[in-house]
């Protein structure tokens, strides 16, 4: 077969990785990245994701720019060891998927959680005094339980949320919603059973994805290579790899579980929560 090769892909296509948890740095990092693929005019986007989730505020907004980058180019995503909640959302701005057959997905719904110390703050003779403007100021505050009107506003703002996502998993599979409410109640199930469920495309591996995503746009798959876009790195990062500075695999480390604990406590996330 002859591939039709066209001047502006430089028989390259793009890839995009997206590793952890989704918060702040992440999406920087992620629209950053997707803005030089468009500039670069390549063919086609190869999105890795291997990702329990995050934010939801800031999965739609990847997932927006994924949508808009549709319109000029092919996208691929390949789901990792983990894609679940959040990485399945930002997936659905991907026109086809690959999954492997053990990869970890779904998780389709939405948590929010805040800490109660009230207890311990007695135990130790600490008390708050709260001036607020109206009774729902504080909702969530640390030190007192929820009062029963608070829990349903926080339930239908979490409602909300979860027919977003919902909605958005029945367009881009083009699947209807009571369908996906079938199987969107928080489980997990594997890249196998997201297949049967309509969930994924395929199951393979990366390179699998990559060979597809050549050949979608014409390219030689054996010819073809990827290129992995990534946000430059100040000199120090570059001269020391190592350190706080990369974005963690996952949210297995302690540190790393404080660290989003403490900066998403009382945010709604689309997040896999083992």
């Amino acid at each position: 077969m002859v591939w039709p090769f066209k001047p502006k892909s430089r028989k390259k296509i793009a890839r995009i990785e997206i590793a952890g948890a989704i918060a702040g740095q992440t999406r920087k990092r992620v629209l950053e990245a997707l803005k030089t693929v468009e500039e670069k005019k390549y063919p086609a986007l190869l999105l890795r994701i291997d990702s329990p989730g995050g934010t939801v505020g800031d999965s739609q907004e990847i997932y927006s720019a994924l949508m808009r980058l549709r319109e000029k180019l092919k996208i691929v995503a390949s789901f990792g060891n983990i894609s679940a909640s959040g990485g399945v959302y930002i997936g659905m701005g991907a026109e086809h998927i690959v999954a492997n057959p053990g990869t970890i997905t779904g998780s389709i719904g939405v948590i929010l959680r805040g800490n109660n110390l009230e207890r311990l703050l007695e135990k130790i003779g600490i008390s708050f005094k709260v001036i607020k403007s109206g009774p729902y100021k504080d909702i969530l505050a640390f030190d007192r339980e929820l009062t029963e009107p608070e829990q349903s506003i926080l339930q239908e703002m979490i409602d909300v949320s979860y027919q977003q996502f919902v909605q958005t998993v029945a367009e881009g599979r083009k699947l209807a919603v009571e369908t996906v409410k079938t199987f969107a109640d928080g489980r997990i199930f594997t890249g196998q059973q997201a297949l049967a469920l309509g969930i994924v495309d395929k199951l393979g591996t990366e390179e699998d994805a990559r060979r597809w995503t050549a050949e979608l746009v014409g390219l030689d798959p054996d010819n073809t290579k990827c290129e992995t876009i990534e946000e430059p790195k100040p000199l120090w990062n570059r001269l020391v790899p190592s350190g706080k500075s990369r974005i963690p695999s996952g949210l297995s480390g302690g540190i790393d579980w404080l660290e989003f604990e403490l900066a998403t406590s009382g945010q709604p996330l689309w997040l896999y929560r083992p």
